[in-house]
């Protein structure tokens, strides 16, 4: 059985996982943004409320819609597809806010699987930052971190965390264990 394309990428915020996929991406890899800032973008375009300072459970729901739909674009994908996030981190954000997750969300995660190996970017103080869309103050991306070490492996997933390295350094780690 050939190995599944579609390649999660995950960890807490400011720790490097969206640069990481960008320089991904100008290898000519497939790449998949991050559904929180997505939802982020068109919700403030619209003046919604699915945003995670208005609604927690509505925020869930529009990125699982939108981490559905990246899935669903790569269906007949032969070639590695970089997530930045996957249908789990839906889950681990929950678990961090303290909320239940609903059966929707879990058969999901459940039904929608990436290759059995995800990245896990570490907590890393010295690269964190701030800006419009990352609200997270740095013990936020410590526990959002933990969350997702939690949840992955509860979800069959086997985890490989990054070194703490330059982002070209990062990008062969992830190509070498390819």
């Amino acid at each position: 059985m050939p190995l599944n394309p579609r390649i999660v990428i995950t960890g807490g915020p400011g720790s490097g996982k969206t640069t990481l996929i960008e320089a991904l991406a100008a290898e000519g890899f497939a790449v998949e943004v991050e559904a929180g800032r997505a939802v982020i973008r068109e919700q403030e375009a619209i003046g919604g409320e699915a945003l995670p300072w208005a609604d927690r459970s509505a925020f869930a729901e529009a990125m699982l819609d939108h981490d559905l739909a990246a899935y669903e674009r790569r269906a007949t994908a032969s070639e590695p597809v970089f997530f930045d996030r996957g249908i789990p981190d839906v889950v681990g954000y929950l678990d961090l806010c303290g909320l239940p997750v609903p059966a929707r969300i879990d058969a999901a995660a459940r039904a929608n699987r990436y290759r059995r190996t995800v990245f896990i970017a570490p907590f890393w103080s010295d690269i964190f930052t701030q800006d419009a869309e990352r609200r997270q103050d740095l013990d936020e991306a410590l526990r959002t971190f933990e969350a997702m070490a939690r949840t992955y492996p509860a979800y069959g997933y086997d985890l490989i965390e990054l070194p703490r390295a330059s982002v070209d350094e990062r990008a062969a780690f992830v190509l070498g264990h390819l």
